[in-house]
C-alpha cells in the first residue's frame, strides 16, 4: 500500500477519533509541509515531493512560493534522507503557466519592492535549481510558459507529455525570455532558440522534447506511475533517474509519428535568424517572400520593438555565458524594463484590457538606440543580483 493512502486511512481514523493530537503525530510522521495551500511540500519515501497548487490561476508563480520553495529546495539538497527531487503542478491544466505578472506591474507602477524582490528571488530559484546536486524531475505535463520554464528547464530531468504547452511569449507584453531563457535559448539547435525567443511560437507535446527543451517524453496518463516508481527508487543515482525516465518514455507512443512541427521550417529558420540585427533578419523575411517568411514577419511586427532588441542582444550574449552570468544580466535588463513603458503597456494589452493592441514606445525599431540598450546591460552596482 502507498504511503498516500496509508495517510489518508490514518487521516480518516483520527476525524472518527476526533483527536488534533493524533492529526499532528500524522502530519510529523508524513514529514509533510502545506504551505498555504499555494505550494505543497511533502516528503514521500525518499523523495522531497514540490506542487505547486493555484490551479485557478494556472499555478502563476509569485512571491511566497518562491520564497518557500528555495529553502525547501537547499534543506533537500543537504539531507541525506532525501535521494530526489520531483516539481509537478496541480490541477490537469499547468504545470506553470509563468509568473505572477500583474501583481508585478502594479508594485512597478507605484514603485514598490516586489518589482525588485520577485525577480531577484525568482533568479536565485532559477540557479539553485541549474545547479542542484541531486536528480531533480520536472513532470511539465500542461501550459509552461515564463516562469514555469524557468522551474524547470535548468533542472536535470524535464518529462513533457502531449499535453504540454511549452513558449517563451515575453515579447509581447513588453519584457524579453528570463529566468534564463539567455542561456538555454541560444543552446537549442540552429537558431531555433532565437526564433522561439523573438516570435513566442508555442510547442506542444513530443515537439517540446524534439525542440530540446524537455529532456523526456511520456505519456500523461503514465505520469501518475512514473511518480511513484520515482519515488520508491533507493538511493538512485542520475543513471538510476535516467533510465527510468528512458524505460517509460519506451512505453509511451501519443504522438510518436508525427515530425517535429518546425522540421520543415529549420533549413530556412537557420538561413533567416543568422543575422547580427533585428533589422537584419527583417529584411531577410521581406526578402524571402515564403508564407511561412511572411507570417513570421507579420508576428515580429505586433511585438515590442524594445523588446525584440533587447532579446536579440541578450541570446546573442548569453550564448558566451554561464547560467549565473546570465541570471544577473538578466536581472539588469528586468529592472530596464521596469523602468520603461512597453512593459505596462504589454500587460495591460493582453493580460488586462485585452484588447490586443499595444502602443509601443518607440513604435519602430528604429527608434531603439543602440545607447538606450547599453544602459539597459548595465551593471546596478549594489543592486545587481548576487549569488
Amino acid at each position: 500500500m502507498s504511503v498516500f493512502n496509508l495517510y489518508k486511512m490514518s487521516l480518516n481514523f483520527s476525524q472518527r477519533l476526533g483527536s488534533l493530537c493524533r492529526l499532528r503525530i500524522i502530519h510529523q510522521h508524513m514529514m509533510s509541509t502545506q504551505v498555504g495551500s499555494e505550494v505543497l511540500m511533502e516528503r514521500v519515501g525518499n523523495a522531497g515531493v514540490i506542487t505547486l497548487n493555484r490551479p485557478k490561476a494556472l499555478n502563476a508563480l509569485n512571491l511566497s512560493m518562491i520564497r518557500h520553495i528555495y529553502p525547501q529546495l537547499k534543506k533537500w539538497e543537504k539531507d541525506s534522507g532525501t535521494d530526489v527531487v520531483i516539481i509537478k503542478g496541480a490541477g490537469g491544466k499547468a504545470f506553470c503557466a509563468g509568473g505572477d505578472i500583474r501583481a508585478v506591474t502594479e508594485a512597478g507602477k507605484l514603485g514598490e519592492s516586489l518589482a525588485q524582490d520577485f525577480f531577484r528571488e525568482e533568479y536565485i530559484l532559477n540557479n539553485a535549481i541549474g545547479t542542484y546536486q541531486k536528480p531533480y524531475v520536472a513532470l511539465i505535463d500542461g501550459i509552461t510558459m515564463g516562469g514555469g520554464v524557468g522551474l524547470s528547464v535548468h533542472g536535470r530531468f524535464r518529462v513533457a507529455t502531449e499535453k504540454t504547452l511549452f513558449a517563451m511569449p515575453e515579447t509581447a507584453i513588453g519584457l524579453f525570455p528570463d529566468v534564463g531563457g539567455g542561456h538555454f535559448l541560444p543552446r537549442l539547435q540552429g537558431k531555433l532558440g532565437l526564433f522561439l525567443a523573438l516570435t513566442g511560437f508555442r510547442l506542444k507535446g513530443r515537439d517540446v522534447q524534439r525542440a530540446g527543451v524537455a529532456s523526456h517524453f511520456v505519456d500523461s496518463q503514465k505520469i501518475t506511475a512514473l511518480e511513484k516508481d520515482l519515488v520508491d527508487l533507493k538511493t538512485p543515482s542520475i543513471e538510476d533517474v535516467a533510465g527510468l525516465l528512458k524505460f517509460y518514455e519506451k512505453q509511451s507512443s501519443v504522438e510518436s509519428d508525427k515530425p517535429f512541427i518546425l522540421e520543415q521550417h529549420m533549413d530556412a529558420i537557420n538561413r533567416l535568424f543568422e543575422a547580427n540585427s533585428i533589422e537584419e533578419i527583417c529584411e531577410n523575411l521581406k526578402q524571402d517572400g515564403s508564407a511561412f517568411a511572411q507570417k513570421q514577419l507579420e508576428t515580429l511586427s505586433k511585438m515590442s520593438p524594445t523588446s525584440l532588441k533587447l532579446t536579440f542582444r541578450q541570446l546573442w550574449a548569453g550564448a558566451g555565458m554561464s547560467l549565473q552570468d546570465v541570471l544577473i544580466m538578466e536581472y539588469r535588463l528586468s529592472q530596464a524594463c521596469m523602468r520603461g513603458q512597453d512593459f505596462y503597456e504589454g500587460v495591460r494589452a493582453v493580460l488586462i484590457d485585452k484588447d490586443q493592441s499595444p502602443k509601443w514606445t518607440p513604435s519602430t525599431l528604429e527608434g531603439v538606440t543602440e545607447s538606450f540598450l547599453d544602459g539597459c546591460f548595465k551593471p546596478l552596482g549594489e543592486r545587481d543580483l548576487k549569488f
